[in-house]
């Protein structure tokens, strides 16, 4: 009934979707098990993609090739491009998106993706041999055979999920959990361990009075996340005056204040994360409302996001209301919010506990130390958020396929990517919480900004088979404009009579003698599109190329010093990289190191002495004894 596929991917969420696709554009032939057909690359939490360096992970995923950007696009609600008032590093684009069409936009591109096959079941084990994995045992006991597989299990390995004192088992509202992988892989030694997450409550959107609330609009202008044109659809969809006939979703702000805290401690002796019967650490980052409160009890108000759920739908996903609180103590609490007098529920909040292996037992391919061939991905490992999923799901399906052709793994470094830098702090540091990326866990920020994702990764996407030839002809028409560009005010000098004027109503001081542009872009006060004002020349140069062209080019002509800085940075840092380590060497005998280094450097068995001056508990100290005893 079956072939042998080459990549054998289990669980359909944005890990699983990442990987299936990933390997099949590759070459692969590939199945994808899920539980239930139906609910392909659902949104479990809220509906939108992106976010504050989640957005750079979506636009990653787009350069080398993966889905998530394209579907974001094509579904998207709202669009919104945070942190314009900070530097370029830390712009992130977020969409809000529908999410029915997110997941039928996701299961068409994957049924229309040549290699992909599809089998619902739950796999209840896999198939090892002489420590490879060679296929999977699904719960009607039939088996598959592989030559690698991928798990990527989300929420439901031995799910448990909490609403105050009733708890009952389940991956997810409505879907039953997953048994049998946990206790196998235990058995085999692998390490795991139980994590918590929550969801607010689903409201009925035509119970809310919205003019209590803050309106929150898009961005006038839409650039969605994905590199390929045409996936945006306020672009696609324009009048003939040049406007959208597409208007955008907005979404409101309001607030819990003392009344809505004091309803919801009432409720707090019936908290299953305060009676202890939740075991698993919650995301810090992103607590439930009762862990506010509690945390933050001076705190008078918390936001709340009143985010849309769609298009053709009256469901408001409450965003800042994550709870496991009894249903009806939610429902009170509701009630105190402002816009939220007359809520109707669709369903109340609640908490998940299930099972994840810490990451440390993981090479940086996210293949196990342990099972060659067998590759994990997303929650599994960890981790929280859908983005951080997806690039995990993407990462682990162009190894699994390059394991399953003999291939050597893709690795992407911190300087390259922040996949890397995910990737990096998982193999080396682990977790005890939920991990969420964010910018401040990049020492590479100004390198790995949302524009230049593609310059940084298509050429790898395209030449492991991943990126389209569109995508690698774009790039370089990219690399193209950029220098010429910068040639251009390089080259360029502006005479003070015809720069003066717009130098004055920008608030920074007028020329005295005739200066090249660039260095008139240098000043903190002026941009390109001050600079179109007044330089004719220029803005007939830059007519011919495209906005996002021109954008890129600004930062990196506007940021020149501080790129350098880094990539110096980078280049010393990679030296470490270069000094390799044996796999099996025994660090007991090292009485000089720590003894905690000994124990991390033992567990974690780096391949390079860069790897171990990042590992958790190896000190500067320890890295020098390592190069003393290396003869270096």
């Amino acid at each position: 009934m079956f072939k042998e596929y080459d990549v054998i991917v289990v669980g359909a969420g944005h890990a699983g979707c990442e990987a299936a696709a990933a390997a099949a554009n590759m070459g692969s032939s590939v199945l994808l098990v899920t539980m239930n057909m139906q609910t392909i690359a659902q949104m479990s939490c809220n509906p939108a993609m992106g976010g504050i360096a989640k957005g750079q992970i979506v636009r990653e995923i787009d350069a080398l090739g993966g889905y998530s950007g394209i579907v974001s696009d094509k579904s998207m609600v709202q669009f919104r491009m945070l942190n314009r008032s900070k530097g370029p590093a830390m712009w992130s684009p977020r969409t809000q998106n529908d999410r029915m069409m997110f997941a039928t936009v996701w299961r068409t591109m994957l049924e229309d993706t040549k290699n992909v096959d599809f089998w619902q079941d739950m796999v209840g084990g896999l198939l090892i041999r002489d420590g490879n994995v060679c296929g999977i045992r699904t719960s009607m006991g039939i088996e598959i055979s592989s030559k690698s597989v991928v798990l990527t299990n989300g929420t439901f390995l031995n799910g448990l999920i909490h609403i105050g004192e009733k708890n009952f088992g389940g991956g997810r509202a409505g879907e039953k959990a997953a048994h049998g992988i946990t206790e196998q892989l235990v058995e085999l030694g692998f390490e795991a361990g139980r994590m918590k997450t929550g969801t607010p409550p689903r409201l009925d959107g035509r119970s809310l009075d919205y003019s209590k609330m803050e309106e929150q609009f898009g961005d006038e202008e839409v650039t969605g996340f994905s590199f390929k044109k045409g996936m945006n659809p306020f672009e696609s969809h324009k009048a003939e005056d040049g406007r959208p006939k597409l208007k955008q979703l907005s979404c409101h702000i309001t607030y819990t204040d003392q009344k809505v805290h004091d309803i919801l401690r009432t409720g707090f002796d019936k908290s299953p994360m305060f009676s202890g019967r939740i075991k698993g650490l919650g995301p810090r980052y992103c607590p439930s409302v009762e862990d506010k409160i509690d945390r933050f009890a001076d705190k008078e108000r918390h936001q709340l996001f009143v985010e849309p759920e769609g298009w053709n739908t009256v469901e408001i996903y409450l965003n800042g209301f994550s709870t496991s609180l009894p249903e009806d103590v939610q429902f009170k609490a509701l009630q105190q919010v402002p816009g939220l007098k007359n809520v109707k529920m669709f369903r109340p909040g609640y908490a998940i506990e299930y099972d994840y292996f810490p990451p440390t037992q993981l090479t940086h391919s996210l293949e196990t130390k342990l099972i060659k061939g067998l590759f994990f991905a997303g929650q599994i490992n960890g981790t929280t958020g859908y983005e951080e999923a997806a690039c995990q799901g993407l990462m682990a399906g162009i190894n699994a396929h390059r394991s399953a052709k003999e291939e050597e793994a893709v690795v992407l470094k911190r300087s390259d990517a922040y996949i890397g830098v995910l990737i990096d702090d998982l193999i080396n540091k682990g977790t005890e919480e939920p991990y969420r990326m964010f910018t401040s866990r990049a020492e590479y920020r100004i390198l790995l900004r949302q524009d230049n994702a593609d310059l940084r990764l298509t050429e790898l996407g395209y030449n492991i088979g991943l990126a389209d030839n569109e995508r690698y002809e774009r790039v370089k028409q990219k690399k193209e404009a950029l220098k010429e560009i910068r040639e251009f005010f390089t080259q360029y000098g502006v005479e003070p009579t015809e720069i003066n004027p717009i130098l004055t109503e920008a608030g920074t001081a007028e020329l005295n003698q005739k200066v090249k542009l660039d260095k008139v872009l240098m000043r903190p006060q002026v941009n390109m599109e001050i600079l179109r004002k007044g330089v004719k020349a220029l803005d007939e140069f830059l007519y011919k190329y495209g906005k996002d062209f021109i954008e890129s080019a600004e930062i990196v002509m506007k940021y020149d010093a501080y790129i350098e800085k880094e990539m110096d940075l980078v280049q010393k840092m990679g030296k470490l990289e270069h000094i390799k380590l044996q796999a099996d060497y025994d660090y007991s005998k090292l009485k000089s190191l720590s003894i905690e280094a000994r124990q991390k450097l033992a567990k974690i068995k780096p391949i390079s002495l860069g790897q171990a001056s990042r590992i958790s508990g190896v000190s500067p100290a320890d890295v020098s004894v390592l190069l003393v005893h290396m003869g270096r």
